[in-house]
């Protein structure tokens, strides 16, 4: 069986190691490549899959895409407007979204405290996924900080329909930053000393990103609990590969086998 990550860019992505490390830990003699597909591909892509396929991890900027090509579509990427999780059962194809379950599984993992108010920093379809999963941990109030608040409607209605119904609040990047969590999802060219500046007070960061790493945001988050980007694809990972295989996720062995990639590029989330 076949199983791979799509998006673009996509060298960087651990993913083939932390599913090839998996289905050695399970004895499973499966594939697991990384593909580029550019923007506006996927449909083409997935059209010229046999049925060898299981499953598709997906990243940016494919999300909303690969929403629209489930035949069946969960209530969590449906509510998240999008799928990082294609898999393929009896012929048809199912839209998920881990990064929910992911994200929330990666904060608690670090922080057992309340989390009531969070700041997201980005308004893609990451950052929807990890402002709904700080919802289902408890967030009744989200202030999403972008660079373009048109850009970033349609996250702010996806956590606005969270069935908490919490109050979302758009603001400007260079807005004040609130609350017990901030959760970046901006590139590190975004991550200035100024904005740097502005999260030191949360007590929980959550940086998404794991490669470069240490971003400026998490170098700046010593003595403070951090949320790696590296604890979110593990967690992720681990609920793709239970649906992809049946199997329970060894979470232990992938952590080891993307730390170890990680050290060999020179970081360490």
């Amino acid at each position: 069986m076949r199983c791979a990550v799509v998006g673009d860019p996509i060298g960087h992505s651990l993913s083939p190691i932390l599913h090839r490390a998996a289905y050695a830990a399970v004895g499973l003699d499966w594939a697991y490549d990384a593909h580029r597909v550019v923007a506006g591909g996927l449909a083409g892509f997935v059209a010229g899959l046999d049925e060898t396929w299981r499953g598709l991890s997906v990243t940016a900027p494919l999300k909303r895409e690969a929403l629209a090509l489930g035949d069946v579509v969960t209530d969590r990427a449906r509510l998240a407007g999008g799928a990082n999780t294609l898999l393929r059962r009896d012929g048809s194809w199912t839209a998920d979204n881990t990064d929910l379950p992911g994200a929330a599984a990666a904060v608690r993992e670090r922080w057992d405290g309340p989390v009531a108010t969070v700041t997201v920093l980005g308004g893609g379809a990451t950052a929807a996924s990890a402002a709904l999963a700080m919802c289902d941990l408890g967030a009744t109030s989200v202030r999403l900080l972008v660079r373009s608040a048109a850009r970033a409607a349609e996250t702010a209605a996806a956590i606005g329909r969270h069935p908490s119904a919490p109050d979302v609040e758009v603001g400007d990047l260079g807005d004040a930053v609130v609350g017990e969590v901030v959760v970046s999802t901006v590139p590190v060219s975004a991550q200035d000393a100024e904005l740097v500046s502005r999260c030191a007070a949360a007590p929980v960061v959550f940086e998404v990103l794991y490669d470069p790493w240490p971003t400026p945001l998490a170098a700046a988050a010593a003595g403070r609990v951090l949320v790696s980007g590296l604890d979110l694809l593990v967690h992720q990972a681990a609920l793709q590969l239970t649906l992809f295989t049946g199997e329970p996720a060894p979470l232990a062995e992938m952590r080891r086998a993307g730390e170890a990639a990680l050290a060999a590029r020179g970081s360490s989330a």
